[in-house]
């Protein structure tokens, strides 16, 4: 007898077991949609397929996508819950919260050998080693390694017996330093070597006072046994124990260790992020982030539940906690807190407090939360091509603007008391500059220091380009200077045709007025709007490229004078002069072969005789 599918399903569903374990929904593609656990099978998935009026919508979506359920026996709830979260990992269910790394953290590894190695890395491989992290700041990282170096005598450096060069008993790469190298090549018992070891697990996990009392024992123990030079690395090794500790963060005053989690959802982005605060003996001494996604109509509780849960049951949870602090309570902890006292081998609390510096610090971590999920947001949009900064919908609304200024061109003049007359053009888009597309001007049709016709010369130069070459044009033109800059501006637009394609505004900095044609009045922008430091950093950048050309240009006409005194060399010939060899003090210091090369035999004679005082005129 033949099953039809929606018939098949309905027969699985009435033969469920009753025993805890994992159930996994599959769609018409044989697809895995969904993974989740539960305490009674039979119970908790059928329960999908009752009364559907107390569903959410994303709950009705997944039920009507199934169409066929796997289940898998466990021995218990926390057998469950492991196997839940590899199977999550393994297929990324549509339907699940998705948990993601922003960033590839660094980890310290304990690898598992009869001699471990102790190592840095930021790849996470599941081979029975120990991972610890992540460390928010890789100098974090290399301060633990260095502690751990001087405390304990151990190498920390990624090297394996492959590494080593056979024939000079060291890495083949030349990275360890000398001090390093007696780490590498000490032949300590192997007894002795795991001991070690031991106490460098509990310094990773935080147990840094017990830590330091037991190596004042052992100091005092050497010391008494005349054992001078034991006592003195014992010494120094908790010296640099205690520096490292006093470097911690203290948030509590007893000595139990926590972890806290708390969890903060955008639900307009539908994105949430998850934080950890781990506390050693009363210290702060990590901190521990995921993004989550797929969170749509999922409530916070259960974000912050799968968040708890992926990292326990993660290769580098690094299990060591008294008490876990969270910010909200959670639907079903019993799977996790038996799992966390089957591996720690006592009972773990699972704590919401609600008030006092426990009920601080959960603050704190939500507030973490917070931030890095507004931040994560900000970097996703910057990725979008539509994403339109803040800035620019300010100054659209502003300054009465067409649309939205994604484009910004912006004009700046430069002279000394007439000489040297230069303008720049500025280019931003998105509210960032965009180098590539500056230009720069040399007045040609102004005698004297006029920045009103000056700024006629150059807005009419560019424009006119602009059309002639259909090039693209701005969506707002920027002149630096009250309404006579403007007035020139709007008249060179006027005279070229062009004036009414693009908005033109003038920027006063005496009192950062914004001056716009046809008004008597300037539109007075809030200090700290957005959009006037926008424009303040336009401006800016425009007047310091028109700086620096002026400058330029002004040393080159002073170079150019000074050699035009050399007898035989004229204008055309000092200004190619300078472009070789960049300035004057550059010719008088080069080599008469050098001057003969690069400036030919005659001209390189004139000037080595000229600059060396052999001269006879």
């Amino acid at each position: 007898m033949s099953y039809t599918p929606h018939e098949l399903l309905n027969h699985k569903l009435e033969h469920l077991p009753l025993n805890p374990g994992v159930y996994q929904f599959k769609d018409a593609k044989d697809t895995i949609i969904y993974v989740g656990k539960a305490k009674k099978l039979r119970n908790r998935v059928r329960s999908y397929f009752q009364e559907s009026r107390h569903h959410t919508g994303k709950l009705r979506m997944l039920v009507a996508k199934i169409r066929d359920v796997e289940t898998i026996i466990t021995d218990s709830e926390a057998e469950a819950l492991i196997l839940e979260n590899n199977l999550i990992k393994k297929h990324q269910p549509r339907y699940n919260v998705a948990l993601k790394d922003d960033k590839s953290y660094p980890y310290i590894c304990v690898t598992r050998e009869e001699r471990p190695r102790v190592f840095p890395t930021r790849t996470v491989v599941k081979n029975g080693s120990k991972y610890y992290g992540p460390y928010d700041h890789v100098g974090k990282m290399k301060h633990m390694l260095e502690t751990i170096r001087k405390v304990f005598g151990l190498c920390t450096c990624a090297c394996t017996p492959r590494s080593i060069d056979l024939n000079r008993g060291m890495p083949k790469w030349y990275s360890c330093f000398d001090d390093y190298f007696e780490s590498c090549s000490a032949d300590v018992p192997l007894e002795q070597y795991q001991d070690k070891m031991q106490k460098v697990v509990r310094l990773l996990n935080g147990n840094t006072g017990s830590l330091i009392r037991e190596l004042k024992e052992e100091m005092q123990i050497a010391a008494q046994a005349l054992a001078f030079e034991e006592a003195a690395s014992l010494r120094d090794g908790i010296d640099a124990l205690q520096k490292y500790s006093e470097k911690m963060k203290m948030v509590t005053n007893d000595e139990i260790n926590r972890d806290v989690f708390a969890v903060y959802a955008d639900r307009e982005e539908a994105v949430a992020c998850g934080v950890l605060f781990k506390i050693r003996e009363g210290k702060l001494i990590g901190r521990h982030n995921k993004v989550l996604k797929n969170i749509e109509e999922v409530p916070d509780e259960e974000l912050l539940q799968a968040f708890v849960e992926d990292y326990y049951t993660g290769d580098t949870a690094g299990i060591e906690p008294h008490e876990v602090h969270v910010s909200h309570d959670f639907e079903d902890a019993g799977p996790l807190m038996a799992y966390l006292s089957e591996q720690l081998g006592r009972k773990v609390r699972l704590v919401e407090p609600k008030i006092g510096e426990k009920a601080q610090l959960v603050k704190m971590a939500e507030s973490n939360a917070k931030l890095l999920t507004a931040d994560y947001v900000l970097q996703k949009k910057k990725a979008e091509k539509d994403f339109v900064p803040h800035s620019l919908k300010s100054l659209h609304r502003d300054l009465f603007l067409p649309r939205i200024p994604r484009r910004i061109e912006c004009f700046d003049n430069s002279n000394l008391m007439g000489t040297d007359p230069v303008a720049s053009m500025v280019c931003f888009v998105d509210a960032q500059p965009r180098k590539s597309e500056y230009k720069r001007f040399n007045i040609k049709t102004v005698e004297g220091p006029d920045d009103f016709a000056s700024m006629k010369e150059v807005l009419t130069r560019r424009y006119s380009r602009v059309m002639r070459e259909k090039q693209h044009i701005p969506d707002l033109i920027v002149v630096d200077g009250g309404k006579g800059q403007l007035s020139s501006a709007v008249e060179a637009l006027q005279e070229i045709g062009f004036y009414g394609q693009v908005p033109v505004v003038g920027l006063a900095k005496r009192l950062e007025e914004i001056f716009l044609p046809g008004r008597a009045d300037p539109v007075m922008i809030p200090k700290t709007s957005a959009a006037l430091k926008l424009l303040q950093r336009v401006r800016d950048e425009a007047h310091r490229f028109a700086i620096t050309f002026h400058r330029d240009k002004r040393s080159k006409r002073t170079f150019s004078s000074e050699l035009e005194s050399v007898p035989g060399i004229g204008a055309k010939t000092a200004q190619k002069l300078i472009r070789e060899f960049g300035s004057v003090k550059k010719m008088r210091e080069a080599s008469l072969e050098e001057l003969k090369e690069k400036a030919g035999v005659k001209t390189g004679q004139l000037l080595h005789d000229w600059f060396h005082g052999n001269n006879t005129d």
